[in-house]
């Protein structure tokens, strides 16, 4: 029987749900939080205290049936309060150790899913793809980003710190079939041009389309002239709407945008703020983290690194929204000049397991780390990606490693009319199509996967008008579920774990 008791204490029957240290791994402290149940959720006779609910063997065995094409049913398919509970179960158990810790921004990020459905939509991928559990698994598999929408393509650094466009998150990337993007992307251009930009029914799914269409025609192309590594998109081969985007993005330079953000009045450290905490008394706990990031990681340092000297250390609170309540930290790099207009930031994310670990169909194709899994993505899916995209372990913490630049960037939805919201959807489309198609050159495909996807997609226009269906029903049910998971979180659902009772 799963249930508990509501409060922020997480109590039951005098017993307290541990509080797993900061020096702990996410996975490893809910090992640690978990020993007393077993694989199937059930508390084990050796001890008498609940154990936090889990369902992640119940559904890798329900992908495992549907991927093998059993007739089980799916959770999409539940409809009134069993939908409802399934979606409270799901977030409550995606987010255990962040509630057992009474963890702030936690409790933060659920008032935001609260206030937005495509913020709700960004922050539960695992309640999604518990709707997809072992779809598709009779097509080509890719490396797929894992967490396509609108907002996770911008302009970033490549390994010239020459600005660039494309994917800009990697947090869920996995191998699985190559639909998973296109239906999740599809889902997430819907519900933010319904959101965000106002449209109606019919131009939602006409964005949708141009989404869909702008994949299935560049890996097209892709099959037959084999160009995919040929380049990213930069300033001077990008279409006019990215190419804006980029030019805005170089506006200010570095130090301006030092000065304003981030430095101290002596420009010596970080400022602090309500979302940057200056840590310094921990600089030298943090350069010898960098100096065996570079080792290991077999960074070779630009000049303008300088000598990799570590400056000042902050906490940074309150960014993202999938990621609140886990540790990132910003870490300042002393550039060569001596005018402090040059320093470096390097952000240190903690990497959390994938949403789509155990849903996927079964393959043969795994990265192991969290850490490594999201950096191996990167790796394969951008051609000249950020020179210190890595990771490094600190304190039983898999932690990513990247740059913060000057001149990230990503383009403001709020100002796009329907023609340019179509013209950025084909875009991002195009952009998918490049990253699953370098699958089989830095990845671990070892067969020209082009022709695969072509053939599997069939008749071009049943194929967009199959994803773009399955985005309006998805659409349709991410509104229900809002909806639920609002009154959920005014009742104080989510200030509590599920637990296992013997």
């Amino acid at each position: 029987m799963v249930g508990g008791v509501p409060g922020a204490d997480v109590r039951v029957s005098g017993w307290t749900a541990p509080i797993s240290s900061a020096g702990m791994d996410e996975e490893a402290a809910a090992r640690n939080e978990l020993d007393n149940t077993d694989a199937g959720g059930r508390v084990s006779a050796r001890d008498d205290r609940p154990g936090h609910a889990s369902r992640m063997e119940a559904f890798r065995m329900l992908a495992q049936a549907r991927a093998a094409g059993e007739m089980v049913a799916l959770p999409r398919m539940l409809t009134g309060d069993d939908r409802r509970l399934h979606v409270r179960q799901t977030i409550r158990e995606d987010h255990r150790l962040r509630i057992a810790r009474h963890n702030e921004e936690a409790f933060g990020k659920f008032d935001k899913l609260a206030g937005s459905r495509f913020s709700f939509f960004r922050g539960t991928a695992l309640l999604f793809y518990r709707d997809m559990a072992g779809d598709d698994a009779w097509m080509p598999t890719v490396l797929a980003a894992g967490d396509i929408h609108p907002e996770n393509f911008g302009v970033m650094p490549n390994a010239d710190n020459v600005p660039i466009f494309g994917i800009n998150d990697y947090d869920e990337v996995f191998y699985t079939p190559f639909t998973w993007d296109l239906k999740r992307g599809a889902t997430g251009f819907m519900i933010a041009a319904d959101e965000i930009g106002g449209y109606g029914h019919g131009k939602r799914c006409k964005i949708a389309r141009s989404f869909v269409r702008g994949y299935t025609d560049r890996i097209g192309r892709y099959a037959t002239d084999h160009s995919e590594g040929d380049s990213d998109l930069r300033e001077d081969n990008s279409p006019e709407l990215i190419a804006g985007l980029i030019d805005s993005a170089k506006s200010g330079g570095r130090a301006k945008w030092l000065t304003k953000k981030y430095y101290n009045e002596t420009a010596t450290g970080f400022k602090s703020s309500k979302k940057l905490v200056p840590i310094s008394s921990r600089r030298d706990e943090f350069q010898d983290l960098i100096d065996r990031y570079v080792e290991q990681s077999g960074i070779t340092v630009p000049e303008r690194a300088g000598s990799m000297r570590v400056k000042d250390v902050a906490e940074r609170r309150g960014q993202g929204t999938a990621s609140l309540g886990l540790v990132r930290y910003y870490v300042m790099i002393e550039g060569p000049l001596p005018d402090v207009s040059d320093d470096i930031l390097l952000e240190l994310k903690q990497a959390r397991r994938s949403a789509l670990e155990g849903l996927v169909p079964p393959s043969e194709h795994l990265v192991a780390g969290n850490a490594d899994r999201v950096v191996h993505g990167q790796r394969v899916q951008l051609v000249s990606g950020d020179r210190f995209y890595g990771s490094i372990k600190h304190r039983g913490i898999s932690f990513l490693v990247r740059e913060r630049s000057w001149f990230r960037d990503d383009i403001d939805l709020d100002d796009l009319s329907f023609t340019q919201w179509r013209q950025y959807a084909q875009i991002c489309g195009e952009v998918l199509a490049q990253a699953h198609a370098l699958s089989d050159e830095a990845g671990l495909l070892d067969h020209d996967v082009e022709p695969e996807i072509v053939e599997a997609i069939g008749f071009p226009e049943l194929f967009v008008d199959d994803i773009v269906r399955f985005a309006d029903g998805a659409d349709s049910l991410c509104k229900r579920d809002h909806q639920d998971f609002r009154k959920d979180h005014a009742l104080g659902a989510f200030r509590r774990v599920d637990l296992v009772y013997r």
